[in-house]
C-alpha cells in the first residue's frame, strides 16, 4: 500500500509555486478548483507561463480572475515554427497590460522533439525575448534541453538580467552550475527530478548554491516518480485529459487519457523522509541544520525578487517553521519558499 501523503506545512510558511501552466488545455477548466486546493495546503502564488500566442491571453485572464497568479508571457521553443509574423508585437502588448508579468516560457531544446525545429530560429527567437526581458527589467523562466553549453553563451552575451533568470526543472549537469551561478541564475527543481539517476541527481544537487534554489511543480507536467508515496491528482474526467495540449515538456511523455498522468499543485508539499528523495536531499537536510538561520534570511529576499519583488514573507517566519526545517521535516518546503 502506498504511504500516506506527508501532513501539510503549517499556515505560517506560505509557498510559491516557481514555475506551472495552469492554463493548459488538460486542466484550465479545474484550475480554480486545484489553485484553492494548494492554497489551503500553504502554496500563496502561482507563476502561471504562457507558451504560444494561443494561450497569452488565457494566462493574462487567470491573473486578472486570480490574485495568487503571476502570468508570465513567452514563446516556447516547441511553438517557434507556428509564431506569426507580429509575435514580438503582440508580446510587447500583453507586457504593457500586464506591468507584473514575467518573461516566459522561452528557451533552447535540442531534445527528441527540439530536434525537429530550426536551431537557428530557436536562438534568433530566444535572443530576442532575452532582449525584451532585460529592456522591460523582467524576471525570465528558461526552458533548456541539451543545449546548456549555448544557453550559457548567449547569457554571457545578452546579460546582465537585473531581474533574475529561472532555469526551469533544470536537469543539467552538475559542471554547467557554477557557470550559470555566476551569471546569477537561479536552478528551478521539479518532479522531474525524481526520474534522474541517483548518483547524478545528487552530485547536480550539491554544486547548486542553497540560496539559488527554487521550486515548482510544472503542473500539469513532472508528476514526481517516488515509490511507496501517494500524490495528489488532477480531479478531472478523462475527456478533459484528452483535450489536446498546449504546453510540452521535452521531458515529459504524451498524455493519457488517465487523470493518473496530470500533476497537481499540491504535490509541492511531498515529503523528503521517504528513503528515495531522501537519499537525494540528504546533503541539504544537514546544512539546513547547521545554518537555517543565515539561510532563510538569504533565501527569501533574493529568491522573491526573481517572481514577486513585491512580495515578502519575511514577517511570517516562526518558530514552528524553524523547527520544521530542525527535525528534517517538509524539506520540499523550505525549497519552495523562494518560489
Amino acid at each position: 500500500m502506498a504511504a500516506q501523503a506527508p501532513a501539510r506545512a503549517s499556515s505560517a510558511v506560505r509557498l510559491f509555486d516557481a514555475h506551472c501552466h495552469l492554463q493548459d488545455p488538460r486542466v484550465a477548466a479545474v484550475a480554480p478548483a486545484l489553485m484553492r486546493a494548494a492554497a489551503a495546503s500553504g502554496v500563496a502564488r502561482f507563476a502561471v507561463n504562457g507558451t504560444s500566442e494561443e494561450d497569452w491571453h488565457l494566462v493574462k485572464r487567470m491573473a486578472e480572475d486570480h490574485p495568487a497568479v503571476v502570468p508570465c508571457f513567452g514563446l516556447h521553443p516547441w511553438w517557434v515554427p507556428e509564431r506569426s509574423p507580429d509575435w514580438m508585437d503582440s508580446l510587447r502588448r500583453f507586457f504593457a497590460e500586464t506591468p507584473e508579468a514575467a518573461v516566459g516560457e522561452i528557451g533552447l531544446d535540442k531534445g527528441s522533439h527540439g530536434r525537429t525545429i530550426d536551431f537557428g530560429e530557436q536562438v534568433e527567437v530566444f535572443r530576442r525575448q532575452l532582449e525584451l526581458a532585460k529592456e522591460l527589467e523582467r524576471p525570465v523562466s528558461v526552458h533548456c534541453v541539451r543545449a546548456f553549453g549555448d544557453l550559457l553563451e548567449i547569457l554571457k552575451q545578452t546579460g546582465p538580467f537585473p531581474a533574475g533568470v529561472l532555469l526551469h526543472s533544470y536537469l543539467g549537469s552538475a559542471e554547467m552550475v557554477s557557470g550559470l551561478a555566476n551569471l546569477g541564475c537561479y536552478f528551478s527543481l521539479s518532479g522531474f527530478l525524481t526520474g534522474m539517476k541517483s548518483t547524478k541527481a545528487k552530485q547536480m544537487l550539491k554544486s547548486i548554491p542553497l540560496d539559488r534554489i527554487l521550486l515548482e511543480t510544472d503542473a500539469p507536467d513532472a508528476l514526481p516518480k517516488l515509490d511507496n508515496i501517494s500524490v495528489s491528482l488532477v480531479p478531472v474526467h478523462s475527456s478533459d485529459a484528452d483535450t489536446e495540449k498546449h504546453h510540452k515538456d521535452s521531458e515529459s511523455q504524451a498524455a493519457t487519457a488517465s487523470n493518473e498522468s496530470l500533476n497537481h499543485p499540491e504535490n509541492i508539499h511531498i515529503d523528503t523522509s521517504f528513503s528515495r528523495f531522501w537519499s537525494m536531499w540528504h546533503h541539504c537536510l544537514k546544512c539546513l541544520r547547521q545554518n537555517w538561520r543565515s539561510l532563510v534570511s538569504r533565501m527569501l529576499p533574493n529568491c522573491f525578487l526573481i517572481l514577486a519583488p513585491k512580495f515578502t514573507l519575511k514577517q511570517e517566519i516562526s518558530d514552528g517553521f524553524a523547527a520544521t526545517l530542525l527535525t528534517g521535516q517538509q524539506i520540499w518546503t523550505l525549497f519552495l519558499l523562494p518560489s
